[in-house]
């Protein structure tokens, strides 16, 4: 591992840059104009140039509520937890998050965002 003063770490091939992660925490219920909240999301996100997004289904949460959602065949959840992550430099996020207070906002949805800084690489082999 060596380190230089452009704040990179390669290790390696690999190039580790500072990157910032976006989680937006939600219900697959979460709609806006009859779309899904995660899928409008990921496609603002596309749309701003984003470097990716990701939504990950969750099988079991609770939150403030207090409310169990589960993916239990047992017990049907109507809302289970999806997390979104949106990993860009972080005055791309910071911008973005403008575009998500509003998405939010009119779909009259409840998100929890966090972010946080992190090392971020690409492996790819020379074909990709």
């Amino acid at each position: 591992m060596i380190r230089n003063n452009d704040n990179i770490t390669e290790y390696m091939a690999m190039q580790f840059e500072h990157r910032q992660r976006l989680r937006i925490y939600t219900g697959e219920q979460a709609k806006y104009r009859h779309r899904p909240l995660y899928e409008v999301v990921v496609a603002r996100a596309q749309e701003c140039g984003l470097a990716g997004a990701t939504v990950f289904r969750g099988i079991l949460s609770f939150g403030v509520s207090g409310k169990v959602h589960t993916s239990k065949i047992l017990e049907l959840s109507p809302d289970l937890p999806v997390v979104i992550e949106i990993m860009d430099e972080g005055r791309r996020i910071e911008e973005f998050l403008q575009v998500l207070e509003s998405l939010v906002k009119d779909a009259g949805a409840h998100v929890h965002v966090t972010m946080e800084e992190v090392r971020s690489a690409v492996i790819a082999s020379p074909k990709s």
